[in-house]
C-alpha cells in the first residue's frame, strides 16, 4: 500500500527564496511544455520528450533530470483531459526522485536540486510521519502551502493480509450522526454542523465588511474548518478500526457512490449540510487503516437498510416515522434509526458476492 508522508522543510531565507525560484521556473517550463504538444497534438511522454527535451534544456536554466520531471509532469496532465491546453501554475507543486533529492535521515535534511545548485535543507515532522518516511519509494513532491515549502513523500507501506473472520460490524453513515455502528456506538454530527455555522457566520461577516484587515482575517481562517473535519473523520475511523481489530470482526460500509446526485436536499441550509457532507473521505480512511491493521472491508448496497426492520424483516417507507426513529408498522419493534439501518448493514454482508469485496 502506498501512502503519504508530509514532512515540513525549514529552510533559510535564501533558500526559501532558491526553492521558490526554482517552483516557479519549472512551472514557467511546464507551460511552455504543455503549450509545444498542444499545438502539435503530442501527448505521450516519449514522445513530448523527443518534441521538446533538446530546446527545454538548452533554454530554461534547468537540470537534465528536473527537465524531464516537468515533461513527465505535462504528460500525466494530459492523460486527464486532451479537450483544453494543460496550464500550471506558479506555485504548483513539482516532482523529484532520487537523482535530484536525496535523504540525510541522521541530520535530518534533505539534499534538494534548486536553480542556485543543490541546497541541504533541514526537515520536521510527527512521530507518524517519520515512522512512514523510513519506508519511502519512488518520488517526492516539493508543495508551497501558505509560504511554507512541505516535502510529500510516497511511502511502500506492507499491508498484512486480512484476517479469516465471520462476524461483522456494520456502518450506517449520516449527516446528523457521522456514523453509527451496529453495537449501538453512535459518533455524532453535531459538533461538526456547529463549527460549519461558525465559520460561516464568520465568513458572510467578513466577506460583507470587505477591508484590506478583513480579508487578511479570512485568510487566516482559511481551512480551519476543513482541517478539523478531516480530524474528526480520522478520529472516528481510528475508532471503527480499533474496535473491529480488537474483536476480531470485519466492517461494512454502505455504498455511498453517487448519493449527492441521487439525494436532493431542500432549503438552503440542508443544502449546505449536505455539500458539507464528507462521506468518502471517512470511507477512504476506514479503508487505508483497515488496510495496515488487517481488517477487511466491504461495501453493502444501502438500498432499503433504513425502512427494513431488523427484528422482523418488513420494509416499509411508514417505519421510518423520522430521521431519528424507527418504529416498524407491524412488530412495532423501535429503535435509533441509524442503528436499525447498521444492523441491516451487517447482516447483508452474508448475501454479499465475492465481487461485492471492496478491492484494495
Amino acid at each position: 500500500m502506498k501512502l503519504i508522508a508530509q514532512l515540513k522543510l525549514l529552510p533559510t531565507s535564501d533558500q526559501h527564496a532558491a526553492l521558490l525560484q526554482t517552483l516557479e521556473q519549472a512551472n514557467v517550463v511546464c507551460n511552455a511544455i504543455s503549450q509545444t504538444a498542444w499545438q502539435s497534438q503530442t501527448f505521450k511522454q516519449f514522445d513530448v520528450h523527443t518534441l521538446v527535451y533538446d530546446h527545454i534544456r538548452a533554454t530554461s536554466g534547468l537540470s537534465a533530470q528536473m527537465v524531464v520531471r516537468q515533461i513527465a509532469k505535462v504528460a500525466d496532465a494530459y492523460k486527464i483531459d486532451r479537450k483544453v491546453q494543460r496550464t500550471f501554475t506558479p506555485h504548483g507543486a513539482i516532482s523529484y526522485d532520487d537523482r535530484i533529492l536525496s535523504w540525510n535521515m541522521h541530520a535530518p535534511s534533505v539534499s534538494i536540486w534548486t536553480v542556485n545548485g543543490r541546497q541541504s535543507i533541514p526537515f520536521v515532522c510527527g512521530k507518524r510521519q517519520w515512522e512512514l518516511v523510513q519506508s519511502r519509494r519512488g518520488e517526492t513532491d516539493l508543495a508551497y502551502v501558505n509560504g511554507q515549502f512541505y516535502l510529500l513523500a510516497t511511502c511502500d507501506v506492507e499491508e498484512p493480509t486480512p484476517d479469516d473472520v465471520d462476524r461483522t460490524i456494520g456502518v450506517d453513515l449520516g449527516i446528523v450522526n457521522i456514523s453509527t455502528d451496529s453495537d449501538g456506538e453512535t459518533y455524532s454530527g453535531a459538533q461538526i454542523e456547529r463549527v460549519r455555522q461558525r465559520y460561516q457566520r464568520r465568513r458572510s461577516a467578513l466577506q460583507a465588511v470587505g477591508t484590506k484587515n478583513a480579508k487578511r482575517r479570512l485568510k487566516s481562517i482559511s481551512g480551519k474548518q476543513r482541517r478539523f473535519q478531516t480530524n474528526t473523520n480520522h478520529t472516528i475511523a481510528k475508532r471503527l478500526v480499533a474496535k473491529a481489530k480488537c474483536t476480531k470482526r470485519q466492517i461494512a460500509l454502505e455504498d455511498l457512490t453517487h448519493i449527492r446526485s441521487r439525494v436532493k436536499a431542500s432549503g438552503r441550509q440542508q443544502r449546505a449540510r449536505h455539500s458539507n457532507w464528507s462521506f468518502n473521505q471517512l470511507r477512504q480512511f476506514v479503508t487505508y487503516k483497515a488496510a495496515i491493521a488487517g481488517v477487511r472491508v466491504v461495501l453493502v448496497n444501502p438500498t432499503y437498510t433504513s425502512r427494513t426492520c431488523s427484528a422482523c424483516g418488513h420494509c416499509d417507507k411508514r417505519n421510518r416515522k423520522n430521521q431519528a426513529v424507527f418504529c416498524c408498522v407491524v412488530c412495532h419493534f423501535a429503535t435509533s434509526a441509524d442503528y436499525n439501518a447498521a444492523i441491516n448493514i451487517e447482516r447483508a454482508v452474508v448475501t454479499l458476492p465475492m465481487a461485492s469485496t471492496l478491492r484494495r
